[in-house]
């Protein structure tokens, strides 16, 4: 049998293409692997997993399956594109259900407010709410697809390799009030604290505080409503399942347990890795998808580094951390939707907490995640699968989590036992935690962090790592940690980005 270096020689020299290795298999190195075979490479994606999808991993425990991570597909279209390339349908591999409703957020009161994608009907909710506040969350809709016409469309997949590209786009930010936050810009439109907060948090599905991240992510809500919300049957696995086997299709191949311990570097140029077994795989080009703070911290010594510095590095800030529990029940909770987000009593003053003071707190606002609402076979027979996400400090904040998750996971399974899923204690027959310990030595986020760099405005677009790396020719970085951030239309519009600063194949030929 060839091993994970005479294979990456051997199929590259064989098939006469230039090499494209590719660390970590994320949706941004997924995504980026199928581009960089479309254009002519021969693509050698590097997992130091045993499975692929990096935060998209899935834990499947006695009959249960759990999407570890992103459970929500807000852009289809960036899929489909994806096996467009391969002369294929995204349909052909993977069936994606749109939800109705999107989901529902309740609060610690007990209300309920259903999002939902039809226009009309999220005017007479938020009526519902707060009379006379339809026409605002109109007025708010306008706003927010304005700025997904500029933020999304027109700048999604700009490299940003230059701060005059940030220059050009400077007029667009101030007129959109990209300078303000998002809750501030939301606030400017509703006076009822609730829809505040209904029309503010989204940000958090991104990595960030909604006090402090640039009003420009207020165009989810209008990316919502224009494309609804998905989820795929077998979980966002099936859709890492499809993009492995377009990867396959192209002649392109997967290692796993293949852990890169540095980006070889020859004359200012990324050469090649090698791995932690001390196999060295030779290359044209490097694409990390790796964490971006870990990739210059950890991948690239200090004296190739100008700007990515050990120091800048630390003075960064990171997102949040997070705490999941999965958990599998021997019965069915039929009254619970495929998505539900739990508003704690605190808004402000809890996120300050996480990202601020970086402290425990005893309350918690939660995303709950029941797959099996859209999905039986996510659980045995006449079971239900869950997961339930509350945002926490990074391990910047000191907490030990060794001690701290089973205190903390009791006290999210006994509020969710007292007002959401009576007698859950008697029926919980599968249980797993992940903590930003778990992030840190699983998925490499140097804090444990959960979506990389904080989405702040002088940590995005030029600020943020560069697609094409500043420090080595031929690295190139795809992920959460670099433009356009993070989510699932970050992370796939980062490998759209390749097409424009990646070389095509035929250079190296």
């Amino acid at each position: 049998m060839l091993t994970v270096r005479e294979t990456a020689l051997e199929n590259g020299a064989s098939s006469g293409k230039p090499v494209a290795l590719v660390i970590g298999s994320g949706f941004g190195g997924l995504a980026a692997a199928v581009r960089l075979g479309a254009r002519g490479y021969a693509v050698k994606v590097l997992e130091r997993l045993d499975a692929p999808g990096g935060r998209a991993y899935q834990h499947h425990i006695d009959g249960f399956t759990f999407d570890a991570g992103p459970t929500i597909v807000t852009a289809p279209f960036l899929f489909e594109e994806l096996w467009g390339l391969c002369g294929r349908k995204m349909s052909d591999d993977v069936d994606l259900r749109e939800m109705n409703p999107f989901y529902k957020i309740r609060f610690s009161d007990g209300q309920t407010f259903t999002y939902k994608g039809d226009r009309e009907a999220m005017r007479e909710e938020v009526e519902r709410f707060s009379p006379g506040e339809g026409a605002n969350f109109d007025a708010f809709l306008k706003l927010s697809e304005t700025i997904y016409r500029i933020g999304f469309e027109k700048l999604g997949d700009v490299p940003f390799d230059s701060l005059m590209d940030m220059a050009r786009i400077a007029p667009d930010l101030v007129r959109l009030q990209g300078y303000r936050s998002v809750y501030g810009v939301v606030s400017s439109f509703f006076r009822d604290e609730r829809l505040r907060t209904i029309f503010s948090y989204h940000p958090l599905l991104i990595g960030g505080d909604p006090f402090r991240v640039s009003s420009i992510y207020c165009l989810i809500a209008f990316l919502e409503k224009s494309f609804g919300v998905h989820s795929a049957i077998g979980g966002t696995g099936a859709l890492v399942r499809g993009l492995v086997k377009l990867i396959e299709s192209q002649g392109g191949e997967i290692s796993y347990r293949a852990d890169v311990r540095q980006i070889l570097v020859e004359s200012g140029k990324a050469v090649g890795v090698e791995l932690q077994g001390g196999e060295r795989l030779r290359a044209s080009i490097v694409v990390s998808n790796a964490d971006s703070a870990y990739t210059y911290r950890s991948l690239l010594p200090p004296h190739l580094r100008k700007r990515w510095t050990d120091a800048k590095l630390q003075r960064s800030k990171y997102s949040m951390g997070l705490f999941v529990w999965y958990f599998g029940v021997n019965r069915r909770y039929d009254d619970i939707g495929h998505h539900t987000i739990l508003m704690g009593p605190r808004y402000k003053d809890l996120l300050k907490d996480i990202f601020r003071k970086k402290i425990l707190a005893e309350d918690f606002s939660l995303y709950l995640h029941r797959p099996t609402a859209t999905d039986p076979s996510a659980a045995p027979p006449g079971c239900d699968a869950f997961y339930a996400l509350s945002p926490v400090p990074n391990l910047q904040g000191g907490q030990e989590w060794t001690l701290e998750a089973e205190p903390y996971r009791k006290r999210i399974a006994g509020w969710l036992e007292a007002n959401l899923l009576p007698d859950l204690s008697k029926h919980i027959v599968v249980s797993r935690v992940t903590t930003p310990l778990d992030f840190r030595d699983r998925l490499n986020a140097i804090h444990g962090e959960g979506f990389g760099l904080e989405p702040l405005l002088m940590q995005s677009a030029w600020f943020r790592p560069h697609n094409r790396s500043e420090e080595v020719e031929n690295l190139f970085l795809v992920g959460a940690g670099v433009h356009p951030g993070a989510g699932l239309p970050g992370v796939l519009s980062s490998a759209r980005v390749l097409d424009k600063v990646a070389p095509d194949a035929s250079a190296f030929v």
